[in-house]
C-alpha cells in the first residue's frame, strides 16, 4: 500500500447506539499497550524467561511445537482409518525386513526392501551391503518411510502443524540414523580398526575444542580460512547505490553479448550478500554473469542497537523497493527479474504482489 493510498480506519458507530455509558478506563488504553503488564519488573521477568527459553531451545518455540503435536495427535486419534493403514504398513514392513534379514544371513545377498531417496548418500559405502549392516540401514529406511506416512495426510490437521510435525520427525530420525552411531556404521568401524582408535581420539579432541569455543563465544574452528575478497565473494562488482539500509552491488556480464533484462538478487536481511557468491565453483552470481546477465545484489546493513526501531516497512521501502527504483533509473525501460533467497524470496514476492510489476 503506497503512502498516498493509506486511509485511517474509524469504527462505524451510528448516533445513539452503544453510547449509554463510556467504556471502562482499561479498555481505552492504546493498542501498543494492550499486552503490557502492571509493572516494568513483571515485564522484565517475562522477557528474561523468554530469552532463556529461546537459548535453551535453540530458537524453537516449545509452545508452537507442542500445539502442532497436539493438533497432529488429536486428529490422528480421531482417524481410525489412518490408524489401520499405519498398522497394516508397519506389519508389512516388518515382514519384508524379516524376510530380507533371513535371506541375507543365509545367502549373503538379498534384494533390498527399499532404496535411499535420490540425493541420500549416507549409505553409499560398500560396508552397508554386508550383513548385519545391510539389515540395519534397511530397517532405518523403512522406519523413516513409515514415519513420513504417519506425519502426513492426516485428515483435519492444519497445514502448518503437519509441516512442523513432519519436519521435526525427520530431524529426530536423521540424528538417530545408524550412520551417526559409531558402533552401527561400518565405515567408522573399519577406520577405527585400521587406525587403532586414533580417529576416535581426534574426534574427541575436535569436540572438546568446539565445545570450548562455544563456551568462550568464539568463532568455529576453520572460519579464518575464509576471507571475503580473497577466496570468498571474489566475483568482480561495484557499489552503484547506497542508502542508510543497503548497498546495491552491480556485477557486469563477462560475455560479449549481454542479456537485455537485469537480475536483482536479494538474500534475507539477516544474511550476508555473498551467500550467493561463495566461490567460483558454487557462485550463482558468477554463473549468471558468465552467461551474459547483468546482476544486482542487495547487501544489507549489519544493524546495531541504534537501529532497534527499524521495522519491516523500512526494509520494504528502503531495501527492496529502493533497489528496484535505482535499477529502473540505470536500466530505463527494462523489466527486472527478481531472485530471492530464503526469507528474501518471500519478501521479494510479497513486495511484487503488494505493488504490482515495477519497471
Amino acid at each position: 500500500m503506497s503512502e498516498n493510498s493509506k486511509q485511517s480506519i474509524e469504527p462505524s458507530v451510528e448516533p445513539g447506539v452503544n453510547d449509554a455509558a463510556p467504556p471502562p478506563a482499561h479498555f481505552s488504553r492504546r493498542l501498543s499497550d494492550r499486552h503490557t503488564l502492571d509493572s516494568r519488573a513483571l515485564e522484565d521477568i517475562d522477557r528474561m524467561t523468554n530469552i532463556a527459553l529461546g537459548k535453551l531451545c535453540g530458537g524453537v518455540s516449545p509452545a508452537s511445537l507442542a500445539m502442532a503435536y497436539l493438533d497432529w495427535t488429536v486428529h490422528l486419534a480421531s482417524s481410525p482409518g489412518k490408524q489401520f493403514q499405519l498398522g497394516a504398513k508397519a506389519i508389512r514392513k516388518a515382514m519384508r525386513l524379516g524376510s530380507y534379514a533371513l535371506t541375507s544371513a543365509i545367502t549373503g545377498k538379498a534384494e533390498p526392501c527399499i532404496e535411499p531417496l535420490r540425493g541420500d548418500h549416507r549409505f553409499d559405502h560398500p560396508g552397508w551391503q554386508r550383513f548385519p549392516y545391510n539389515v540395519i540401514y534397511q530397517g532405518f529406511l523403512l522406519n523413516q518411510q513409515w514415519w513420513h506416512n504417519a506425519t502426513t495426510d492426516v485428515r483435519g490437521i492444519a497445514k502448518h502443524s503437519q509441516a512442523s510435525v513432519s519436519f521435526t520427525a525427520r530431524q529426530i530420525l536423521d540424528m538417530a540414523a545408524p550412520c551417526n552411531l559409531p558402533f552401527l556404521n561400518p565405515e567408522i568401524a573399519e577406520t577405527t580398526l585400521k587406525e587403532r582408535g586414533a580417529n576416535l581420539v581426534r574426534g574427541a579432541s575436535n569436540y572438546r575444542e568446539d565445545f570450548g569455543r562455544s563456551l568462550r563465544k568464539e568463532a568455529p574452528a576453520g572460519v579464518e580460512a575464509f576471507r571475503v575478497g580473497e577466496n570468498l565473494a571474489i566475483t568482480p562488482g561495484k557499489v552503484v547505490y547506497r542508502n542508510h539500509l543497503i548497498e546495491l552491488i552491480q556485477y557486469s556480464p563477462s560475455t560479449d553479448t549481454v542479456q537485455l533484462e537485469p537480475v536483482l538478487m536479494q538474500s534475507a536481511w539477516m544474511m550476508k550478500y555473498y551467500i550467493l557468491d561463495l566461490s567460483p565453483h558454487n557462485s550463482l552470481v558468477r554463473y549468471l554473469v558468465d552467461r551474459g546477465h547483468t546482476v544486482y545484489m542487495i547487501s544489507w546493513l549489519n544493524p546495531g542497537p541504534e537501529h532497534r526501531n527499524l521495522g519491516m516497512e523500512d526494509y520494504r521501502r528502503h531495501g527492496t523497493l529502493a533497489a528496484v527504483d535505482a535499477i529502473s533509473e540505470m536500466q530505463a525501460g527494462r523489466k527486472i527479474h527478481s531472485v530471492g533467497y530464503c526469507l528474501g524470496g518471500y519478501s521479494a514476492d510479497h513486495h511484487r504482489c503488494s505493488h504490482g510489476p515495477r519497471r
